[in-house]
């Protein structure tokens, strides 16, 4: 299996803070590799710096083994490097079907009636096909997420980045939108999940990634990372949740 994303001793700052501090990781074509860690340990900036929201001060990120520079074309990588946020960024003014076929319509010039039959598609995969007309101010929190989910989805990307995806919705709609996760691992989708859904962790991820103060920390397989943490700092945080073994 190919190497998709690799990062190499990657640094980043704001001020004088060190957000980041020596981090490297590979990512591997199929994979679904899920980052945990206390608030401000770097996580939400890991995912910003490989969709290059947040530029890297030190260390090189290579994607399909083409290193970012200063004159990467973000337009084009950002097309292949789709990231969910905790809030949804759909456009208000705009119903369902506008939000999700604008950018493959205006940015990728894609045929307006073959996005149109692909965003239907995505919305029927997600339970959400009647819901094509609606605005966002008529959808639930959850229904949102899902829809923000599949706006990245109908660019067609390589690699999937969820940050804290139902960190702004209620309860009751986290299990909906963390099931349309789990179905694109069924389909093969790479992605890169930071979350604090410790049962979720364990059953989606291949590989847990475990960061504090900037640093990976520990890395790991769901099975003994949940079951045998290697590092004190691991098992302290662990013990602050409740999650099924």
């Amino acid at each position: 299996m190919s190497t998709l994303l690799q990062i190499s001793s990657i640094s980043k700052n704001f001020g004088e803070k060190q957000v980041l501090d020596n981090v490297s990781l590979d990512v591997q074509e199929g994979k679904v590799v899920v980052i945990l860690g206390p608030s401000g340990c770097g996580k939400s900036t890991l995912l910003r710096c490989i969709n290059g929201l947040e530029k890297i001060d030190g260390g090189t990120i290579k994607f399909k083994e083409e290193p970012y520079s200063k004159d990467s074309d973000w337009q084009t990588i950002r097309q292949q490097i789709g990231m969910v946020f905790q809030s949804y960024e759909l456009f208000p003014h705009m119903t369902v079907m506008g939000n999700l076929t604008l950018a493959p319509i205006k940015v990728q010039k894609r045929d307006k009636k073959d996005v149109e039959t692909k965003a239907l598609e995505l919305l029927e995969r997600v339970g959400l096909a009647d819901r094509a007309d609606a605005y966002p101010h008529q959808l639930s929190g959850g229904q949102k997420q899902r829809i923000a989910i599949v706006r990245a989805l109908c660019m067609n990307p390589t690699l999937m980045l969820f940050d804290e995806v139902t960190a702004s919705i209620d309860p009751e709609m986290v299990y909906e939108v963390l099931q349309v996760i789990k179905d694109l691992k069924g389909q093969g989708m790479t992605m890169m999940i930071v979350t604090h859904e410790m049962g979720f962790a364990r059953n989606v991820a291949d590989e847990i990634i475990f960061m504090d103060g900037g640093h990976i920390v520990e890395q790991a397989s769901p099975a003994d990372f949940f079951a045998n943490p290697q590092t004190e700092r691991a098992k302290q945080f662990l013990s602050k949740f409740l999650y099924t073994m």
